[in-house]
């Protein structure tokens, strides 16, 4: 699966435009993690365990975008975009979505 951020792929012909192709999570924070950036916090510097999550977050958002996209048949998602959003006091959402379509 040929995936970019850009509306074409160089030396490739799209020839069909299949839909959106979409994938989220929603991940919410643990009380371990949040005993660690809180001391981190007071120090300062990047709070590596919040990193990692979203890190997660946006590689299982992916993954299922192109499971999505795979279930339409596509050979490439185009103009992929990732967003985020506060669901609850804790937790959010990351999804990946973008424009599935068949090259040549």
């Amino acid at each position: 699966m040929i995936i970019s951020t850009t509306q074409t792929i160089p030396n490739k012909e799209i020839t069909e435009i299949l839909g959106i192709a979409r994938g989220s999570t929603v991940r919410a924070r643990s009380i371990g993690r949040d005993i660690f950036a809180g001391l981190k916090n007071i120090v300062g510097g990047e709070i590596e365990e919040y990193t990692k999550l979203q890190a997660q977050s946006r590689e299982q958002a992916i993954h299922r975008m192109i499971k999505d996209a795979e279930s339409l048949n596509a050979d490439a998602i185009i103009n992929v975009r990732l967003t985020t959003s506060l669901i609850m006091q804790g937790a959010s959402e990351v999804m990946a979505y973008g424009t599935a379509v068949k090259i040549s």
